[in-house]
């Protein structure tokens, strides 16, 4: 049978892969990015597939969120945070990490998903509702890195986050679980990463197929190894 699918940052990256892949079997997509006339490839596979709808919102604004979740007249099967920004890479001296940087991070990655799942739950109607955080292994409070800060904190919150929805959402029978996308071949992991946004997305789509309420409140690696937050 097929699925309908929601996904935030919908225009590029993995988020743009998953689309596709959605698309390729047959599902249905809401496209959701913060501006829809930069976002080029999303209007070309609107203009060849029907069963693609592309939606604007800005995550980072609740204003924005809320007015975009009223217009939504359909049910979906699941949600895909993925919309996410990266920052200085750099140790704490870094000119990169200034207060404004920190700030648009954590707006970005941590209170973004919030707001979706906040103002978007209720269409989730299937039997099998999911709700899925793309997060990154460099939130993990397990490494002995000393760069990235902005992004590794926002990563361990919205890991957090997802474990305090879990327990919320768990008497509904909603799943919610964070992944790891892998080391993808975009503009924020570079051309050296191993994996392509393609391949991220197969793996990151069978990790949702899985997902079950037992499974609830864990994070994954885009392999299906369990992490640790």
């Amino acid at each position: 049978m097929n699925k309908k699918i929601m996904i935030t940052g919908a225009n590029r990256g993995i988020g743009l892969a998953i689309t596709k892949e959605y698309l390729n079997k047959g599902d249905e997509v809401y496209a959701f990015c913060r501006n829809i006339n930069n976002s080029s490839e999303l209007q070309q596979l609107s203009e060849n597939n029907k069963k693609i709808k592309i939606l604007q919102m800005d995550v980072c604004s609740e204003e924005s969120v809320k007015k975009s979740s009223c217009l939504m007249n359909n049910y979906v099967d699941l949600i895909i945070c993925n919309a996410g920004i990266g920052a200085g890479y750099g140790g704490f001296m870094d000119i990169k990490n200034t207060q404004e940087k920190f700030l648009e991070v954590l707006n970005t990655n941590v209170i973004g998903p919030f707001l979706t799942i906040k103002y978007f739950l209720s269409i989730l109607k299937s039997n099998d509702k999911k709700i899925a955080i793309i997060s990154s292994l460099m939130g993990s409070q397990h490494h002995d890195s000393s760069n990235a800060y902005f992004y590794r904190a926002s990563k361990a919150a919205v890991n957090n986050l997802m474990v305090t929805f879990s327990n919320e959402l768990f008497e509904k029978n909603i799943s919610i679980c964070s992944y790891h996308p892998g080391w993808v071949r975009t503009e924020m992991g570079g051309q050296n990463a191993d994996l392509s946004p393609e391949q991220s997305a197969q793996y990151l789509i069978e990790r949702f197929d899985e997902l079950t309420i037992d499974m609830t409140g864990n994070f994954y690696n885009f392999d299906g190894k369990k992490l640790i937050i």
